[in-house]
């Protein structure tokens, strides 16, 4: 399978290398130090599932790849936009473009860029960052991805992707909904980031604080509530699933929102807390917490921006 993957970074970085190894005809979209050093030295992955080498076509431009049958769209949300008016030349008739993003309404961005009908929307559930160039660093979680057709059909190139997925060897569930499980990590990756990026301090020290664990779960509920009023119908025991998830992970993780807080890189902000700010608004439904956390945060994604 031709794939090319938008966005080599910490999420992109890791499913395209273990699709590579695996033997896909792989390009990965890349820029600056960490794409000269693909280019020399092949991607290195650090991984708690196993560390790995392989070397991979990377390039800046995605025109010098032509057509694929899939695309991993797996840049930070506020570059869907940028990024969605260089897709183009990868697109063929059938090509199916996976957004593995944060945040809600990518695959709109994206579908009016190459048209909705070659968009699939994905979540991705992973921690793992850009070590140094060249060398991709997975922390934990599951390493795992889900996907799907927008309307819900499985189609043959859905059906054969999730093939391929798994015969890489990366666990991979394709979904007859989507959207909600899109929505079920966005309240998830809300809650996370916030704590850990407003309070500065890995989920270990936030779980044993009664206050600051309130805090998270408080999140997770407003998230939940403004899905319901959007009509999405998240999974049964959603919450309770989440908040499993957040006890069982290492006490030192933080998230990609405090990363890019911490190393003065651009902030997924607007994406997440403001998303939902924004959506609750619309709706009507009051969520304070969420609120308070994006107040807290807004002068320092304002300053990583600027």
């Amino acid at each position: 399978m031709r794939i090319a993957v938008i966005g080599a970074g910490g999420v992109g970085g890791y499913f395209g290398g273990r699709l590579a190894l695996s033997g896909e005809e792989v390009t990965m979209v890349a820029r600056g130090r960490h794409l000269d050093a693909i280019r020399a030295n092949g991607l290195r992955v650090e991984s708690t599932f196993g560390d790995f080498h392989v070397d991979v076509t990377a390039v800046q431009d995605p025109g010098d790849i032509g057509p694929v049958d899939v695309v991993l769209v797996a840049v930070k949300s506020q570059d869907t936009q940028a990024v969605a008016g260089t897709l183009d030349p990868l697109v063929g008739s059938d090509t199916a473009v996976v957004s593995l993003q944060n945040g809600l309404g990518n695959e709109e961005v994206l579908g009016e860029a190459v048209g909705l009908e070659h968009v699939l929307g994905g979540v991705a559930y992973i921690l793992s960052t850009i070590g140094e160039p060249g060398l991709i660093v997975h922390k934990g979680g599951p390493a795992s991805i889900v996907f799907g057709e927008l309307d819900g059909t499985r189609t043959p190139r859905a059906i054969r992707l999730h093939e391929v997925l798994v015969g890489a060897g990366i666990a991979a569930t394709l979904t007859d909904d989507i959207r909600a499980v899109m929505w079920d990590k966005f309240a998830l990756i809300c809650a996370l980031s916030g704590v850990t990026a407003a309070i500065r301090l890995p989920i270990g020290e936030i779980r044993s604080t009664r206050e600051s664990w309130d805090l998270f779960r408080a999140m997770l509920r407003e998230a939940a509530m403004v899905a319901e009023a959007e009509r999405v119908e998240l999974p049964a025991g959603a919450l309770e699933r989440q908040e499993a998830f957040a006890s069982g992970l290492e006490p030192g993780v933080f998230s990609s929102l405090h990363y890019d807080l911490t190393h003065d890189k651009p902030m997924e902000l607007e994406s997440l807390q403001g998303a939902l700010l924004r959506r609750a608004r619309a709706v009507g439904v009051p969520v304070p917490m969420t609120e308070a956390v994006y107040a807290i945060l807004k002068p320092w994604e304002k300053r990583t921006r600027g």
